[in-house]
């Protein structure tokens, strides 16, 4: 279980999030919905640890997030809305130091792959420099490197932005079947469709509230 309690974030004076309180259940798929500048990418970038609340807490499965970083950065899968850092990676090198961080064995990482490949069609640019790549294909990266680890917790910031349609319908898919074992999905979407489609709950923000 989640639990965001009055969380708040303040970026000089301006207030991103104001006293959030939000739960999220183990197989549960939330979604965050809002317009730019609502506070979802603040609320996942205080989840995965980015970013530090001013005030409140987070907990996971019981544990203070703050005191627990390492350990719960474990349980999380995370796709970023604009994941910059890694464009001069390939993808293979990209995933490797994915595994690495979850100590992932080569044997591991490569039956991860193997699925998930085939799943989202990549295997022919496994090798590719990420930069190289369309946005869309980058998101698959993205998402492949998410899901290696099998996380307990899986968060998405505009997963299915560029993704071509059979593979927004399979990432959507694997959503419900990681939900459906017992795991946590939060994505935030600015498209309510897309939501209604996928997610148990809804939460929506606005004004970072």
């Amino acid at each position: 279980m989640i639990e965001f309690q009055n969380v708040s974030k303040l970026y000089g004076d301006k207030e991103a999030l104001s006293n959030l309180n939000l739960q999220i259940e183990n197989g549960e798929i939330m979604g965050l919905i809002g317009h730019n500048g609502a506070g979802k990418s603040t609320t996942i970038k205080s989840l995965v640890s980015i970013i530090s609340p001013s005030s409140g807490r987070i907990l996971v499965d019981g544990q203070e997030l703050l005191e627990n970083r390492l350990a719960i950065k474990r349980k999380i899968g995370y796709v970023a809305d604009s994941p910059d850092l890694f464009l001069r990676l390939t993808a293979n090198e990209f995933w490797e130091l994915i595994a690495s961080s979850y100590d992932l064995t080569s044997s591991d990482l490569e039956a991860s792959l193997a699925r998930l490949l085939n799943v989202f069609d990549f295997a022919e640019n496994r090798y590719q420099v990420i930069e190289t790549l369309s946005h869309g294909m980058r998101q698959k990266v993205f998402v492949i490197g998410a899901l290696l680890s099998d996380p307990d917790i899986w968060v998405l910031d505009e997963p299915l932005t560029g993704l071509d349609p059979q593979a927004a319908f399979d990432l959507k898919q694997m959503m419900k079947e990681h939900a459906q074992k017992g795991k946590t999905v939060l994505f935030s979407t600015h498209v309510l469709e897309v939501a209604e489609q996928v997610c148990d709950r809804i939460a929506i923000l606005k004004k970072g509230i």
